[in-house]
């Protein structure tokens, strides 16, 4: 006799629900609304596993104004999530943007569990939030859900916000608890769900990114003995297929797809054997939005739109992006401008950012909140951190990588498009003068370095101020770890920006022009 059963997994959602860019408004095929869809479908004619693989609660300016502004009332997207019927739900990175506080809120509000093998209490030792697995019957099938999430966190994470918690690694904790599970409860299905993603080609083998341990999907499939099905996401790609005979998925992320696996199973003797599992990603911009969960939120909906269309300030001058490439080739008044907001803040003449996204529009003549989050689209804060001149230039050289001579003009690094893509990990410097020269070798790129008008000395300290997650040396920034913390400003950049603009109404766009791209 066989059956068949059926996984639906999200990933990656950051708080997106409605089918709307918060840019301009404008309808997207995005958004938990449209997954909601199919997932009732489904389950109309199938026993169904529905789970959710992390950052599931950040990214989104509704996520971010309850956050920081509603954070004691209901959580719009876990009052969404309960009422899809989520069976469990793992841990992202994300989650942890807005400290433990937050996230045991999200985990009180929740009417399912979430899954946490690898991220303990470091006084108890135990998983901190929740149970490491759970397991389901679904018509008599015993699935298995064995939740991790990346442990690279802390290279990345405020402290503040991780304080009292370890992240284990990923790969080690999943082999022990797969290993204890199979021989404990016996399931029929083995899955993995991980907030993580593949650091080599899912073919060859070969890597595709340096193999810090941030992604450890391939290994997994690899190395740990009775492992059926790999969820994964962070990477915010479009995966499915099998490797190593482990069916894996990734469904993309914002809640542009669903991940689903149809899984076949025989009976032989009084034993389920898994015959196959299938996994394919649903795409949303042919379904409706379901009109329940639209309404659920409506209200909450409602009041993130005003915030958003709140007036900040005035620009005499033009802060806009209109290509991103050339943005990061030569000085700008928009990149100048957010340098400029950071060293307001921090109170020192040296600062860097990033242009985080292609996406971003830049600022028009009248800013509003819509604006501001429309261009800083992650929760960071500021650090200062004490570094040389030569971790400047090193971290300059690290920078010019992102460039590459393609057909005799300067384009972009495919290692910081593929597999995703990583633009913020181009930094671009105020109160500093220098030069990348792209047809140099990587590494040999900086060929003007000045501060204050004289050669920058590569023997003296400089207090200079990043975000959070750049001066903890996220990103391959290894020259900034464990350099000393001057000043940490505990405010979102969002929230430094908006204060900038309100303290001065108005204010002029200007470019010194202290940096270019040659080729």
């Amino acid at each position: 006799m066989k059956k068949d059963i059926v996984i639906l997994t999200t990933s990656d959602i950051h708080g997106y629900i409605y089918p709307t860019h918060y840019r301009d408004r404008s309808d997207q095929p995005i958004g938990l609304a449209k997954l909601t869809t199919y997932m009732k479908e489904q389950r109309n004619h199938h026993s169904v596993l529905l789970l959710d693989n992390g950052d599931l609660v950040q990214g989104s300016p509704l996520t971010y104004y309850h956050a920081k502004y509603h954070k004691d009332s209901k959580n719009p997207i876990i009052e969404v999530a309960n009422a899809l019927g989520y069976q469990a739900a793992v841990f992202g990175n994300h989650e942890f943007n807005y400290g433990t506080d937050y996230l045991k809120k999200v985990v009180e509000q929740s009417e399912f569990p979430w899954l946490s093998a690898n991220v303990i209490d470091a006084q108890t030792e135990q998983p901190a939030f929740g149970t490491p697995y759970q397991v389901f019957d679904l018509d008599g099938i015993k699935v298995a859900v064995l939740g991790v999430t990346t442990h690279y966190v802390p290279n990345w994470e405020d402290p503040n916000h991780i304080q009292g918690l370890e992240f284990k690694d990923a790969l080690e904790t999943a082999k022990k608890w797969v290993s204890l599970i199979r021989a404990e409860e016996n399931p029929d299905v083995m899955v993995v769900s991980y907030h993580g993603g593949f650091e080599r080609d899912l073919e060859t083998g070969e890597p595709t990114e340096p193999l810090t341990g941030e992604n450890q999907g391939y290994q997994m499939c690899q190395e740990i003995e009775g492992l059926d099905i790999l969820i994964t996401g962070h990477q915010h790609r479009s995966l499915v297929g099998k490797v190593n005979g482990v069916s894996i998925i990734q469904p993309s992320n914002n809640g542009q797809k669903l991940g689903e696996i149809r899984i076949t199973l025989e009976k032989m003797g009084n034993e389920y054997v898994l015959l196959d599992a299938i996994s394919t990603l649903i795409e949303v911009d042919k379904l409706p939005a379901d009109q329940e969960v639209l309404s659920m939120i409506g209200e909450f909906e409602n009041q993130t739109q005003q915030w958003l269309d709140t007036p900040i300030g005035k620009v005499n001058g033009d802060l806009s992006i209109v290509d991103p490439l050339q943005t990061r080739m030569r000085d700008t008044p928009i990149i100048e401008f957010i340098n400029k907001v950071q060293m307001d803040a921090a109170e020192v003449d040296i600062s860097n950012t990033s242009l985080f996204s292609n996406d971003s529009p830049g600022f028009g003549n009248e800013v509003t909140m819509r604006d501001i989050v429309s261009n800083y689209v992650y929760p960071n804060t500021l650090k200062v951190i004490r570094i040389t001149g030569q971790d400047i230039k090193d971290a300059l050289e690290q920078s010019a990588s992102y460039f590459k001579i393609v057909d005799g003009k300067i384009g972009v690094n495919p290692s910081f498009i593929d597999p995703k893509p990583q633009h913020y990990n181009y930094d671009m410097w105020e109160g500093i003068e220098y030069e990348i020269k792209v047809s140099n070798p990587i590494g040999e790129r900086i060929t003007k370095l000045l501060y204050q008008g004289k050669p920058l000395v590569l023997s003296n300290q400089y207090d200079v101020v990043m975000n959070n997650y750049r001066a903890g040396g996220a990103g391959n920034f290894d020259m900034y770890s464990g350099k000393p913390v001057v000043k940490e400003i505990p405010i979102d950049m969002t929230e430094l920006i908006a204060n900038y603009l309100l303290k001065r109404n108005t204010i002029q766009a200007t470019c010194n022009y202290n940096w270019k791209v040659v080729l």
